[in-house]
């Protein structure tokens, strides 16, 4: 094992995460981890890939990336270089048209060699801002907006004709909020929210915690993937599945409205799902 997977393997185990968690969080190929950990890089499709898989991976168990690959660049393979000259054989040209033809073509030889490593670069760079970035911020941060209007006899005012001993109609109370344990299958936790529509999902975290949620739908976007340094809390509209995973479940507590519920508090990464659905008497909000 190279020094360098050494000090990423001793991160990862200390946040408690498996080479399949970092696999989840970053999408890359959990052999390229490995490799990455004993130091086979030549197991990575090019040299591009191993500096920013390194990177991708110091940063997802909080180590500093741009101060790794600083005190390990020699350990890296070293991208080849783009000024490399190919040598051309030495035939004298016959005539004056050919050494034309000869000199654009050395023009787009080298043109193409510096094309290939910025084009390698940008598909690199793409890849890891689709992928992973902590500083990600909530994509619907705006509250729902409730379509419900009040009736006109609850705006009314009483008639002044009325006895004393009579009152306006209270408004009927909202049914509360139910969180029911539905099932577990391998890491997934999974929830039923009755019921269904106008409620919001709340992360009360109280240290430093990796967490994602993202719709559980076909397609579905990411609501947030960030890490906290500090207390906080994180609210989140459940109007459809949602899928939740965190890397320290004890720092972590999940509120449905007012409704909570003990998942055990244990160290470590757990995931789950919450759905809203239909009330008892049939029928979605």
């Amino acid at each position: 094992m190279s020094d360098l997977g050494a000090l990423l393997r001793k991160a990862r185990e200390q946040r408690g995460y498996t080479l399949d968690d970092i696999q989840e969080y970053t999408k890359i190929r959990k052999r390229y981890l490995e490799a990455i950990e004993t130091g086979e890089y030549k197991v990575l499709p090019g040299s591009f890939y191993v500096r920013a898989f390194v990177k991708t991976y110091a940063e997802t168990v909080g180590l500093d990336a741009e101060e790794v690959l600083r005190l390990y660049h020699k350990e890296l393979p070293q991208p080849p270089s783009s000024e490399t000259v190919i040598p051309e054989p030495m035939i004298k040209p016959r005539r004056r048209s050919v050494q034309h033809n000869d000199r654009w073509g050395k023009v787009a030889v080298s043109l193409l060699m510096w094309a290939f490593p910025i084009l390698i670069a940008a598909v690199i760079y793409i890849y890891w801002t689709n992928n992973k970035d902590p500083d990600t911020k909530e994509l619907n941060p705006n509250p729902s907006i409730s379509t419900e209007t009040a009736s006109p006899s609850d705006t009314i005012p009483a008639s002044s004709s009325d006895t004393p001993s009579e009152t306006a109609p209270e408004s009927p109370s909202t049914e509360p909020v139910t969180l029911t344990f539905k099932e577990k299958k391998g890491n997934v936790n999974y929830y039923d929210v009755t019921p269904a529509g106008g409620h919001q999902l709340k992360l009360k975290i109280t240290g430093k915690v990796w967490f994602e949620v993202r719709e559980k739908t076909k397609n579905g976007k990411t609501r947030m993937t960030k890490t906290t340094t500090q207390a906080e809390d994180f609210t989140f509209d459940l109007d459809m599945p949602l899928y939740v995973n965190v890397g320290r479940t004890d720092l972590v507590e999940f509120f449905v409205d007012d409704a909570t519920f003990d998942d055990g508090n244990a160290a470590g990464s757990t995931k789950y799902i919450f759905t809203p659905v239909a009330d008892a008497e049939g029928g979605a909000q």
